[in-house]
């Protein structure tokens, strides 16, 4: 695409009324398009409509009439969740209209220079710390995209003496192609989201996008432990600034010592250290003063200080926020200690590579509950961390014999499956069904630890309200 002014008069299709498409469908329709929104959901759940339709933008609501694209339509913005399967979106690709996302179009008018962060997991703690970090600086962060706020309401408000740093998702990030962020940030890669994409490549191929556009004085932030994230390391044409927590970097941010193997735990020595493009050190933090615990966050600490040093950031301030982050919520959260017992809401784990992170974070015991959407995979991944730490499984959603067999697989015979349509009459009957069984498997010294390694969907609207039911059921005890 090119600049949102240049289609003055020109029609432009929105689909999809979420957060983005309000955003983007206001900005085309102050560079005067002429803009129509479309969204399947019916005119009475779509709020928004009445507001646009006052700007002057035309909603369709209720389907997707076959009229919409058209040879007249000059570019298609899509809301990053909806699929390409989708009949507007396979016309308009026939039709060779390009078909975009709210990120794209971003990246034409944000003057501040962006920080894009994406990764399979990471990403929200990532893009906090570095808010943090840059803040504490007097850099003046703009903190937005998949985090919460649209990325264009953001833009037009962020100017020159801004960072603009934005949580991309591989979906947001497949819709684009000029995107050029200052500092690109690939945290790490796993399997996800596969029903969305169809193939790894293609999820792979989405996120690498991130650094397409970049420059060579640009700088790519990339996980050297992840062997995907080095296979695009190859690739990119911006300056590369790699962490690790496996290997001594002679240029980046890594753990000094670093870990010898994947299932080390961290230590009392280890220490975090960044070294630049001349020699020069910076002893950064011991990594047992992270404000979060766990090895998952000690990776998540040493990208946000790669990219805050890489921005201009104090080391002062950004010591002050790895000290003072205490994390987020359905992310690893402590909910509370009972009978001896402590409960752990990590919903936000939506895949397997989530919930190993947070497994490899216990020393104790673990009644792990998982399962969730159907997506195909198999989690044979768990199987080792299933077997070193965890004593219990209780199994819930359309994944739930899947857990359950691994769970034997694994040799662990304490297992409970939870189904919403025989043993309990709504997700939140099932949810605390799921607690109570977990706390009937747990002794003193062990943590109950909700890490789904599946999207919520099949039961729940979101990872939150199913981490929130989660808490409650947990208080109730």
């Amino acid at each position: 695409m090119n600049h949102p002014k240049t289609y003055r008069g020109r029609e432009i299709v929105v689909l999809g009324l979420a957060r983005s498409g309000v955003a983007v469908a206001k900005l085309f329709r102050e560079y005067g398009a002429a803009v129509t929104v479309n969204d399947k959901k019916e005119r009475t759940a779509c709020p928004e409509a009445d507001d646009l339709e006052a700007l002057g933008i035309s909603v369709v609501c209720g389907g997707h009439p076959d009229s919409l694209i058209h040879p007249g339509v000059a570019l298609v913005v899509k809301n990053p969740g909806i699929p390409y399967s989708i009949p507007p979106v396979r016309e308009a690709q026939r039709l060779g209209i390009e078909v975009v996302t709210e990120v794209e179009v971003a990246g034409y008018i944000c003057e501040a220079p962006i920080i894009g962060i994406t990764g399979s997991n990471g990403k929200t703690t990532t893009t906090k710390w570095v808010g943090r970090m840059l803040e504490e600086s007097g850099l003046r962060p703009v903190v937005a995209g998949n985090i919460g706020r649209a990325l264009c309401e953001a833009a037009l408000e962020a100017t020159a003496d801004h960072w603009m740093v934005a949580e991309l998702s591989s979906f947001q990030l497949k819709g684009t192609s000029a995107f050029r962020p200052r500092i690109g940030c690939l945290l790490n890669i796993s399997e996800a989201h596969l029903d969305y994409h169809g193939t790894m490549d293609d999820y792979v191929g989405s996120k690498a996008k991130l650094f397409a556009g970049q420059q060579p004085e640009d700088t790519a932030v990339l996980n050297w432990d992840d062997p995907v994230c080095r296979r695009i390391a190859g690739t990119v044409r911006a300056n590369l600034v790699p962490f690790s927590m496996r290997e001594r970097l002679a240029r980046g941010v890594c753990l000094e010592p670093p870990l010898a193997s994947e299932g080390e735990p961290l230590t009392e020595a280890q220490r975090i250290v960044y070294r630049d493009a001349s020699g020069g050190e910076l002893d950064v933090l011991p990594v047992r003063q992270l404000g979060v615990p766990g090895k998952h966050n000690a990776e998540d600490a040493l990208a946000a200080v790669a990219i805050a040093l890489s921005a201009g950031a104090e080391l002062e301030a950004v010591r002050r926020a790895l000290r003072d982050f205490r994390g987020e919520e359905h992310r690893l959260e402590y909910v509370l200690e009972r009978d001896g017992i402590v409960y752990y809401n990590n919903s936000k784990a939506t895949n397997s590579l989530a919930t190993i992170k947070a497994l490899e974070s216990f020393e104790q015991p673990v009644v792990l509950i998982a399962g969730g959407l159907e997506r195909g995979s198999d989690y044979r991944e768990l199987l080792p961390y299933l077997r070193k730490g965890v004593k219990a499984v209780v199994a819930l959603g359309e994944t739930r014999h899947k857990f359950a067999k691994l769970a034997a697989e694994a040799g662990i015979s304490a297992v409970k499956t939870v189904d919403t349509a025989n043993n309990a009459g709504s997700a939140a009957e099932a949810i605390d069904e799921a607690v109570r069984a977990a706390r009937s498997f747990a002794s003193p010294g062990d943590v109950v630890l909700l890490s789904p390694s599946c999207a919520s969907w099949d039961m729940f609207e979101s990872f939150e309200i199913r981490g929130r039911m989660f808490k409650q059921s947990v208080h109730k005890l």
